[in-house]
């Protein structure tokens, strides 16, 4: 979480956690959900992981350890494996469909 978020221990734990819970209810989405679904939330599993990336950057900057990133080495290979998660999140659901309409302004349910 970036240093600028962090009001108090408490809330940095609550967000963490809560990220997590998210995170898995996108995974549980793209398992159970039917393909066009399944696609909205490949989409929005991407734009999740674009928003969380300023956190991992401020792991690494600050030298923050957190599950098992417990170097910068390791802390520097999550951040260029980022971009991999979000392209298999668009890639194996079909969310690049929905991202080039919300690029465009044409997006509708």
């Amino acid at each position: 979480m970036p240093t600028w978020l962090q009001f108090s221990p408490a809330f940095t734990d609550f967000v963490v956690l809560a990220s997590g819970v998210v995170e898995i209810a996108f995974g549980l989405g793209i398992i159970f959900l039917v393909a066009k679904k399944r696609a909205i939330v490949g989409a929005l599993l991407a734009l999740f992981y674009v928003a969380i990336f300023p956190g991992n950057i401020n792991q690494y900057v600050n030298h923050i350890d957190a599950f098992g990133l417990n170097t910068d080495n390791l802390r520097l290979i999550r951040l260029f494996f980022q971009p991999v998660l979000i392209f298999l999140a668009l890639w194996t659901t079909g969310g690049w469909k929905y991202w080039k309409l919300w690029i465009k302004g044409k997006f509708k349910k």
